[in-house]
């Protein structure tokens, strides 16, 4: 049934009684229709898709644009990120593919599960140093956040003389804390810095993503400096910060079961699949996945006309009764890969392998080399990032 006259409001991301699960707001819209219109913070009203067959229909279609400069896309918040940041995803087809195959290469299970030892060396090393230094320590800072930030480094080159900058300029733009004007500041400092390590790679190439991607596209005319540049800002971002929110979310949430915790530890084999539980349980990427109908399309037995901006809320459509009891955790559910944490179609996450990885040897160490670790405060002292664009939590004590 068509329900384009009813406009609701847009729900709030999470709340405080339940911080990893999606507020009832969209369960309640789930019910009684899976696209519906919603009133925004400037007062524009696109529809708002909650259940994961319509999220999926949606993503997978190519009659949805994913363009950022449709007049259309729906706008989350007053700061706008420069499109270069994340022109991959903002870009449709054939631009998107184009400059996707570049890329695909150096994100294959293949390659991502050579990489295996570089990881498990990283996880290693931080966890020495949380375990020397005793407790307490702090899951984000001391482990979540600098083990990502390790392994994006070495896949773009960064020099070990480097790293110390890198991981500065990188932190400034991953404090979604802090106002616009200085998230603008910072990521004038994250641009600087890459396009300097883009032109000591352009004059002494190396053997690393960043290298290749100058010698093999810019130098040959496939992309420009300026592309390179934010090609590199995109795998920085979307690489970084979602992973490292991850990693101390699901220490948080394993802690918080610890049923499922002990079930975790009685069977190591399940950790890829309770991998893909947590990511869909968590969903990070909880402010919405913006796109415009370039034409007339019916979704859900509701009419989006040509023209009408699109939000997918990949928490509510993972929380779909799709998964049974969806609101449970459990970390050996069946379908639990089925999950559309990464999105869904052509514009699918094109590190979701590498996340994959990471989070399962992260987790894997960590619950192995601190079988006794806890949380030191309660949950409802943790400071959850609510309104940020992916969920996360800014400080997690834990003692072992």
């Amino acid at each position: 049934m068509d329900r384009t006259d009813e406009i609701r409001d847009y729900p709030e991301l999470r709340a405080a009684a339940c911080p990893f699960s999606p507020p009832p707001g969209y369960e309640e819209l789930r019910e009684r229709s899976a696209v519906t219109r919603v009133r925004m913070w400037d007062g524009s009203t696109p529809f708002l898709v909650t259940g994961y067959h319509e999220a999926r229909a949606v993503l997978g279609d190519s009659r949805f644009s994913a363009d950022g400069t449709h007049k259309g896309m729906p706008r989350f918040t007053k700061f706008e990120v420069p499109a270069e940041v994340f022109n991959l995803g903002r870009m449709d087809d054939p631009e998107h593919a184009r400059i996707r195959r570049m890329l695909t290469a150096h994100f294959t299970i293949r390659r991502t599960e050579a990489m295996r030892p570089m990881i498990q060396g990283i996880v290693d090393g931080l966890l020495d140093r949380l375990i020397a230094e005793g407790p307490p320590a702090d899951l984000v800072a001391d482990f979540a956040f600098p083990l990502p930030s390790q392994v994006i480094a070495v896949m773009l080159g960064v020099s070990d003389a480097d790293f110390a900058e890198f991981q500065r300029a990188s932190q400034g733009v991953m404090d979604f804390t802090v106002s616009t004007e200085e998230m603008g500041a910072a990521l004038g400092v994250m641009v600087d810095y890459v396009s300097r390590m883009c032109a000591a790679k352009r004059a002494a190439p190396g053997d690393d993503l960043l290298s290749r991607l100058i010698v093999d596209q810019e130098l040959t005319g496939g992309l420009t400096q300026q592309q390179v540049v934010a090609t590199a800002l995109v795998l920085l971002l979307a690489g970084h910060e979602t992973t490292a929110n991850m990693i101390a979310l699901s220490g948080v949430l394993l802690l918080r079961h610890p049923e499922q915790l002990a079930r975790l530890r009685a069977d190591p084999g399940l950790m890829p699949n309770a991998v893909d539980e947590l990511l869909r349980y968590i969903t990070i990427v909880q402010e919405g996945t913006g796109r415009v109908a370039a034409e007339d399309v019916e979704v859900g037995g509701v009419l989006i006309p040509a023209g009408e901006g699109v939000i997918i809320n990949l928490p509510s459509a993972n929380h779909d009764p799709h998964f049974a009891d969806a609101h449970e955790l459990d970390l050996g559910r069946p379908n639990a890969r089925e999950h559309i944490g990464f999105g869904f179609g052509v514009h699918q996450c094109l590190g979701q392998t590498l996340a994959r990885v990471e989070l399962q040897i992260a987790l894997e160490t960590l619950l192995r080399r601190l079988p006794a670790l806890r949380l030191e405060v309660p949950l409802d002292d943790l400071a959850f990032l609510y309104e940020s664009m992916n969920f996360g939590v800014a400080r997690v004590p834990v003692a072992w």
